[in-house]
């Protein structure tokens, strides 16, 4: 019975069909898909934040021009595909933007730059809702015990509120950067090798889309759950400190 077994899994996946042998020569293409990545991911992630903080603000503002406003640049980064984004700032504003074609180690500017932007823009939308719901999670008494020290409104908010409300939303975050990281996986729609692009070439080039693809899925695996590792500790670290 177990050979029967095994001649039909030979029949259906042949020893050619699960093979990494094409690693050797092609690992360069991932470790640059991984580095390319990896910056994008960070460099994304970090220009969203002030954004995303000053839309937060914009949100709980009792102006309408300015509420309505915040309100409007979160219903269309959030109700709009990214790849459509992408492609309305890359072949678009950037094409009258011209970018110098110029590298800077691995990175490649002409395609960096616009995709960061797309994915910062797009992040930005979402991190101003987390930004939001963990100011309004501080209790309103916060706000009276700021005032009874003489803080003004933004010095209540950067010293009191802001540090409060950060830790609240850190889960949020790390889950949104994750979320980024795996976004980048469209950066080939432009050209730009990140590693979703890295094992589209290899599989162009081997002529197998198994293996490749399965190689891609288990980096990003690996990347995450490092990524997820240090959040529990900086998560854990938090928690010791307010004791």
């Amino acid at each position: 019975m177990l050979e029967a077994i095994s001649k039909m899994f030979d029949s259906t996946f042949p020893a050619s069909f699960i093979n990494f042998s094409f690693l050797p020569k092609y690992a360069s293409y991932f470790v640059d898909g991984v580095l390319n990545t990896l910056a994008l991911s960070i460099v994304a992630v970090l220009l969203a934040v002030i954004p995303a903080l000053l839309l937060a603000l914009m949100r709980l503002s009792k102006n309408r021009f300015i509420h309505g406003l915040s309100g409007a640049y979160i219903a269309v980064f959030r109700s709009t595909p990214l790849m459509v984004q992408l492609a309305i700032i890359y072949f678009g504003i950037f094409y009258i933007i011209q970018v110098p074609r110029v590298y800077i180690g691995f990175i490649r500017l002409d395609m960096f730059i616009p995709f960061v932007v797309s994915l910062a823009l797009n992040s930005s939308a979402y991190v101003a809702e987390i930004f939001r719901s963990g100011i309004m999670s501080i209790d309103n008494g916060q706000f009276e015990a700021g005032r009874s020290l003489g803080f003004n409104y933004p010095q209540t908010m950067w010293y009191i509120i802001m540090p409060q409300a950060f830790k609240n939303v850190l889960p949020a975050l790390c889950n949104e950067f994750i979320a980024l990281l795996k976004e980048t996986s469209i950066a080939g729609y432009i050209g730009l090798q990140d590693l979703t692009k890295g094992g589209d070439i290899i599989r162009s080039r081997t002529y197998s889309a198994f293996m490749p693809l399965i190689a891609v899925a288990l980096i990003y695996l690996a990347i995450v759950l490092i990524f997820t590792q240090l959040i529990k500790i900086l998560e854990r670290r938090l928690r010791q400190s307010e004791h």
